[in-house]
Protein backbone atom coordinates (compact mmCIF):
# COMPACT_ATOMS: atom_id res chain seq x y z
CA UNK A 1 0.00 0.00 0.00
CA UNK A 2 2.79 2.50 1.25
CA UNK A 3 4.77 1.76 -2.75
CA UNK A 4 1.85 1.75 -4.22
CA UNK A 5 1.12 5.38 -2.70
CA UNK A 6 4.70 6.93 -3.16
CA UNK A 7 4.56 5.67 -6.75
CA UNK A 8 0.88 7.79 -7.08
CA UNK A 9 3.20 10.47 -5.54
CA UNK A 10 5.86 10.24 -7.84
CA UNK A 11 3.87 10.88 -10.77
CA UNK A 12 1.75 13.51 -9.21
CA UNK A 13 4.95 15.19 -8.31
CA UNK A 14 6.33 14.29 -12.03
CA UNK A 15 3.25 15.36 -13.81
CA UNK A 16 3.43 18.70 -12.00
CA UNK A 17 6.91 19.15 -13.17
CA UNK A 18 5.76 18.78 -16.70
CA UNK A 19 3.04 21.06 -16.33
CA UNK A 20 5.57 24.01 -14.97
CA UNK A 21 7.83 23.15 -17.87
CA UNK A 22 5.66 23.68 -20.02
CA UNK A 23 4.43 27.19 -18.28
CA UNK A 24 8.01 28.24 -18.68
CA UNK A 25 8.45 27.09 -22.30
CA UNK A 26 5.42 29.23 -23.27
CA UNK A 27 6.14 31.98 -21.23
CA UNK A 28 9.74 32.00 -23.58
CA UNK A 29 7.54 31.21 -26.92
CA UNK A 30 4.94 34.67 -25.51
CA UNK A 31 7.70 37.37 -25.15
CA UNK A 32 8.97 36.03 -28.36
CA UNK A 33 6.39 35.79 -30.74
CA UNK A 34 4.25 39.05 -29.06
CA UNK A 35 6.75 41.37 -27.73
CA UNK A 36 10.14 40.50 -29.58
CA UNK A 37 9.64 39.35 -32.95
CA UNK A 38 6.62 42.17 -33.67
CA UNK A 39 9.65 44.74 -32.67
CA UNK A 40 12.17 43.02 -34.92
CA UNK A 41 14.29 42.48 -31.31
CA UNK A 42 16.64 39.95 -31.51
CA UNK A 43 17.51 39.59 -27.86
CA UNK A 44 20.64 36.87 -27.49
CA UNK A 45 19.87 33.12 -28.30
CA UNK A 46 18.41 30.56 -30.85
CA UNK A 47 15.31 32.74 -30.51
CA UNK A 48 17.42 35.75 -31.41
CA UNK A 49 18.79 33.96 -34.60
CA UNK A 50 15.29 33.31 -35.71
CA UNK A 51 14.28 36.36 -35.52
CA UNK A 52 17.07 38.18 -37.35
CA UNK A 53 16.87 35.46 -40.16
CA UNK A 54 12.61 35.83 -40.18
CA UNK A 55 13.71 39.59 -40.41
CA UNK A 56 16.08 39.37 -43.02
CA UNK A 57 14.54 36.70 -44.95
CA UNK A 58 10.96 36.59 -43.98
CA UNK A 59 11.73 32.50 -42.39
CA UNK A 60 9.56 31.51 -40.00
CA UNK A 61 10.68 31.58 -36.66
CA UNK A 62 9.51 28.31 -35.32
CA UNK A 63 11.01 26.68 -38.71
CA UNK A 64 14.13 27.94 -38.39
CA UNK A 65 14.32 27.51 -34.56
CA UNK A 66 14.05 24.00 -34.75
CA UNK A 67 16.36 23.56 -37.53
CA UNK A 68 18.80 25.12 -34.61
CA UNK A 69 18.25 22.99 -31.59
CA UNK A 70 18.42 20.08 -34.01
CA UNK A 71 22.04 20.98 -35.14
CA UNK A 72 22.29 22.01 -31.78
CA UNK A 73 21.19 18.42 -30.84
CA UNK A 74 23.51 16.51 -33.07
CA UNK A 75 26.17 18.85 -31.89
CA UNK A 76 25.85 17.81 -28.07
CA UNK A 77 25.37 13.79 -28.61
CA UNK A 78 29.08 14.29 -30.65
CA UNK A 79 30.79 16.28 -27.92
CA UNK A 80 28.97 16.09 -24.81
CA UNK A 81 27.01 12.62 -24.79
CA UNK A 82 23.85 10.81 -24.62
CA UNK A 83 22.89 11.47 -20.91
CA UNK A 84 23.29 15.70 -21.70
CA UNK A 85 21.65 15.67 -25.07
CA UNK A 86 18.52 13.59 -23.44
CA UNK A 87 18.46 16.19 -21.20
CA UNK A 88 17.87 19.18 -23.68
CA UNK A 89 16.02 17.26 -26.22
CA UNK A 90 12.50 17.92 -24.65
CA UNK A 91 13.12 21.91 -24.83
CA UNK A 92 14.32 22.04 -28.22
CA UNK A 93 11.90 20.28 -29.46
CA UNK A 94 8.60 22.06 -27.40
CA UNK A 95 9.73 25.24 -27.67
CA UNK A 96 9.64 25.77 -31.41
CA UNK A 97 6.51 24.11 -31.53
CA UNK A 98 5.21 26.51 -28.78
CA UNK A 99 6.21 29.23 -30.58
CA UNK A 100 4.64 27.99 -33.44
CA UNK A 101 0.99 27.41 -31.92
CA UNK A 102 1.64 31.16 -29.97
CA UNK A 103 0.21 33.72 -32.45
CA UNK A 104 2.51 36.48 -33.88
CA UNK A 105 0.90 39.38 -32.65
CA UNK A 106 1.98 43.06 -31.42
CA UNK A 107 0.06 43.51 -28.20
CA UNK A 108 2.11 46.39 -26.84
CA UNK A 109 2.64 49.10 -30.12
CA UNK A 110 5.43 50.98 -27.94
CA UNK A 111 8.99 49.22 -29.13
CA UNK A 112 10.65 50.02 -25.39
CA UNK A 113 7.75 48.51 -23.08
CA UNK A 114 7.52 45.44 -25.29
CA UNK A 115 11.05 44.99 -25.02
CA UNK A 116 10.83 46.16 -21.30
CA UNK A 117 7.53 43.32 -20.60
CA UNK A 118 9.42 40.82 -23.16
CA UNK A 119 12.08 40.81 -21.38
CA UNK A 120 10.30 39.96 -17.94
CA UNK A 121 8.58 36.96 -19.38
CA UNK A 122 11.50 35.82 -20.61
CA UNK A 123 13.50 36.03 -17.76
CA UNK A 124 10.46 34.16 -15.54
CA UNK A 125 10.21 31.65 -18.39
CA UNK A 126 13.82 30.49 -18.47
CA UNK A 127 13.85 31.15 -14.37
CA UNK A 128 11.49 28.03 -14.36
CA UNK A 129 13.20 26.21 -16.65
CA UNK A 130 16.47 26.87 -14.48
CA UNK A 131 14.45 25.46 -11.50
CA UNK A 132 13.70 21.97 -12.85
CA UNK A 133 17.44 21.71 -14.68
CA UNK A 134 15.40 21.58 -18.47
CA UNK A 135 17.57 23.94 -20.47
CA UNK A 136 15.65 24.72 -23.66
CA UNK A 137 18.71 24.13 -25.93
CA UNK A 138 19.76 26.32 -28.89
CA UNK A 139 22.76 28.29 -27.91
CA UNK A 140 23.25 27.14 -24.25
CA UNK A 141 25.14 23.80 -25.93
CA UNK A 142 28.17 25.51 -27.40
CA UNK A 143 28.81 27.32 -23.54
CA UNK A 144 28.78 23.35 -22.69
CA UNK A 145 31.13 22.36 -25.55
CA UNK A 146 33.63 25.21 -25.02
CA UNK A 147 33.35 24.66 -21.06
CA UNK A 148 33.99 20.84 -21.40
CA UNK A 149 37.11 21.14 -23.79
CA UNK A 150 38.46 24.54 -23.75
CA UNK A 151 37.48 25.22 -19.87
CA UNK A 152 35.90 28.75 -20.34
CA UNK A 153 32.93 29.56 -18.45
CA UNK A 154 29.50 28.96 -19.94
CA UNK A 155 28.74 32.64 -18.80
CA UNK A 156 31.56 33.95 -20.66
CA UNK A 157 30.80 32.14 -23.98
CA UNK A 158 26.71 32.72 -23.72
CA UNK A 159 27.50 36.29 -23.31
CA UNK A 160 29.97 36.32 -26.22
CA UNK A 161 27.36 34.60 -28.51
CA UNK A 162 24.22 36.99 -27.00
CA UNK A 163 26.52 39.78 -27.86
CA UNK A 164 26.89 38.52 -31.56
CA UNK A 165 23.45 38.09 -31.85
CA UNK A 166 22.41 41.49 -30.74
CA UNK A 167 24.99 43.08 -33.08
CA UNK A 168 22.99 41.70 -35.55
CA UNK A 169 20.04 43.80 -34.93
CA UNK A 170 22.46 46.65 -36.94
CA UNK A 171 21.89 44.86 -39.87
CA UNK A 172 18.47 44.18 -39.55
CA UNK A 173 16.23 46.54 -37.82
CA UNK A 174 18.55 49.09 -37.01
CA UNK A 175 20.57 50.78 -34.27
CA UNK A 176 17.20 51.38 -31.85
CA UNK A 177 16.39 47.59 -32.21
CA UNK A 178 20.47 46.87 -31.08
CA UNK A 179 20.18 49.26 -28.42
CA UNK A 180 17.01 47.36 -27.33
CA UNK A 181 18.00 44.07 -27.54
CA UNK A 182 20.93 44.91 -25.39
CA UNK A 183 18.42 46.43 -22.53
CA UNK A 184 16.59 43.17 -22.95
CA UNK A 185 19.07 40.99 -22.48
CA UNK A 186 20.08 43.02 -19.07
CA UNK A 187 16.80 42.84 -18.10
CA UNK A 188 15.98 39.26 -18.38
CA UNK A 189 19.48 38.31 -16.48
CA UNK A 190 18.30 40.24 -13.46
CA UNK A 191 14.78 38.75 -13.94
CA UNK A 192 16.34 35.17 -13.53
CA UNK A 193 19.14 36.06 -10.59
CA UNK A 194 16.26 38.07 -8.72
CA UNK A 195 14.04 34.66 -9.19
CA UNK A 196 16.91 32.49 -8.08
CA UNK A 197 18.15 34.37 -5.53
CA UNK A 198 15.61 36.87 -4.39
CA UNK A 199 12.12 35.61 -3.76
CA UNK A 200 11.48 34.02 0.03
CA UNK A 201 15.16 35.02 1.14
CA UNK A 202 16.07 33.85 4.76
CA UNK A 203 18.45 35.56 7.09
CA UNK A 204 21.04 33.94 8.72
CA UNK A 205 21.87 35.47 12.54
CA UNK A 206 25.04 34.26 14.25
CA UNK A 207 25.28 35.63 17.79
CA UNK A 208 28.25 35.07 20.49
CA UNK A 209 27.77 36.40 24.17
CA UNK A 210 29.81 36.01 27.18
CA UNK A 211 27.29 34.84 29.65
CA UNK A 212 23.30 35.47 27.98
CA UNK A 213 23.96 32.66 24.95
CA UNK A 214 21.20 30.17 26.53
CA UNK A 215 19.08 32.83 27.63
CA UNK A 216 19.23 34.39 23.77
CA UNK A 217 18.50 31.25 22.53
CA UNK A 218 15.50 30.25 24.87
CA UNK A 219 14.16 33.67 24.69
CA UNK A 220 13.88 33.41 21.06
CA UNK A 221 12.75 30.38 20.43
CA UNK A 222 9.78 31.26 22.71
CA UNK A 223 9.16 34.17 21.32
CA UNK A 224 9.80 33.99 17.36
CA UNK A 225 8.17 31.35 14.79
CA UNK A 226 9.49 29.78 12.11
CA UNK A 227 13.24 29.53 13.04
CA UNK A 228 15.92 27.15 12.48
CA UNK A 229 19.38 26.73 14.50
CA UNK A 230 22.21 25.22 15.83
CA UNK A 231 25.38 25.83 17.73
CA UNK A 232 29.05 26.19 16.89
CA UNK A 233 32.31 25.60 18.79
CA UNK A 234 34.83 28.37 18.17
CA UNK A 235 37.68 30.14 19.71
CA UNK A 236 38.22 33.85 20.16
CA UNK A 237 40.62 35.35 18.19
CA UNK A 238 42.47 37.19 21.00
CA UNK A 239 41.71 35.26 23.47
CA UNK A 240 41.95 31.89 22.52
CA UNK A 241 38.94 31.11 24.82
CA UNK A 242 36.39 28.18 23.80
CA UNK A 243 33.19 30.07 23.10
CA UNK A 244 29.85 28.92 21.70
CA UNK A 245 28.07 30.56 18.78
CA UNK A 246 24.56 30.25 17.85
CA UNK A 247 23.45 30.24 14.43
CA UNK A 248 19.61 30.68 13.83
CA UNK A 249 18.16 30.78 10.53
CA UNK A 250 14.71 32.64 10.00
CA UNK A 251 12.12 34.68 7.29
CA UNK A 252 13.61 37.96 6.84
CA UNK A 253 10.69 40.07 8.85
CA UNK A 254 11.99 38.16 11.78
CA UNK A 255 15.21 40.00 12.04
CA UNK A 256 14.12 43.23 13.80
CA UNK A 257 12.08 41.58 16.57
CA UNK A 258 15.30 39.25 17.17
CA UNK A 259 17.72 41.80 16.92
CA UNK A 260 15.31 43.40 19.49
CA UNK A 261 15.16 40.33 21.66
CA UNK A 262 19.73 40.07 21.88
CA UNK A 263 20.11 43.81 22.93
CA UNK A 264 17.46 43.62 25.44
CA UNK A 265 19.46 40.70 27.18
CA UNK A 266 22.67 41.67 26.50
CA UNK A 267 23.74 45.04 24.45
CA UNK A 268 27.16 43.46 24.09
CA UNK A 269 26.56 40.68 22.07
CA UNK A 270 28.28 40.13 19.03
CA UNK A 271 25.84 39.60 16.48
CA UNK A 272 26.50 38.70 11.92
CA UNK A 273 23.91 38.99 9.86
CA UNK A 274 23.15 37.91 6.73
CA UNK A 275 20.72 36.50 4.11
CA UNK A 276 20.14 32.93 2.21
CA UNK A 277 18.80 32.88 -1.17
CA UNK A 278 17.53 28.67 0.00
CA UNK A 279 17.48 26.75 2.90
CA UNK A 280 16.82 23.04 2.45
CA UNK A 281 16.66 20.37 4.83
CA UNK A 282 14.78 21.95 7.81
CA UNK A 283 11.21 23.50 8.76
CA UNK A 284 12.15 27.25 7.54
Amino acid sequence: MNKKFTTQNQIINKLIQLIFILVGLELIAMSVTLFYAPHSIAAGGATGVSILLNELFNIPLAATLLVLNIIMLILSYIFLGKVTTAKITFGSIVLPAMIAITPKDMVIKDTFLSAVIGSIIFGVGLSILYRFDTPSGGTTVPPMIFKKYFHIRNANSLFVIDAIVCLGNIVAAGWEAFFLAILSVGLSTIVINYIETGIDKKQIIYIMSETHIEEIKDTVINNIDDIGGTYFNVQGMYSEDDKKMLMIVTESQNYGAILKIIRAIDKDAFILADSMAEVHNGSI
